[in-house]
């Protein structure tokens, strides 16, 4: 295999490599809709100050999934030269969501 060959193999793999990172990233965001849904749904069941509880936290829980939001497709339209930074920078908004639904779990057990 030639320079040239070998440089397009590690580009593809490259490529593959982002593009998967990028499905489950999606992938994420379509549980954590899923989660909001299921809070909504128990928010509208609750008793009123509870209701107010539900409420206040799938607002924050919204407001941090949709910076991350964001982060993807800065992620999805980065070039190869700014992708592992702006990957960085994902991760750091997508724990910061991680952390928020967690708590939210818990909190609503």
């Amino acid at each position: 295999m030639d320079g040239a060959e070998r440089f397009n193999h590690e580009e593809i793999a490259v490529t593959d490599k982002r593009k998967a990172y990028e499905e489950k990233c999606d992938a994420q965001l379509q549980e954590w809709n899923a989660q909001i849904d299921l809070l909504k749904a128990r928010a509208d069941k609750a008793k009123a100050e509870a209701k107010i509880e539900y409420y206040k936290t799938i607002e924050a829980m919204q407001r941090k999934r949709d910076t991350a939001k964001v982060k993807l497709e800065e992620l999805k339209t980065a070039g190869d030269g700014a992708w592992e930074d702006v990957k960085t920078g994902a991760e750091k908004a997508w724990n910061e969501v991680k952390t928020a639904f967690h708590e939210a779990a818990s909190k609503f057990k």
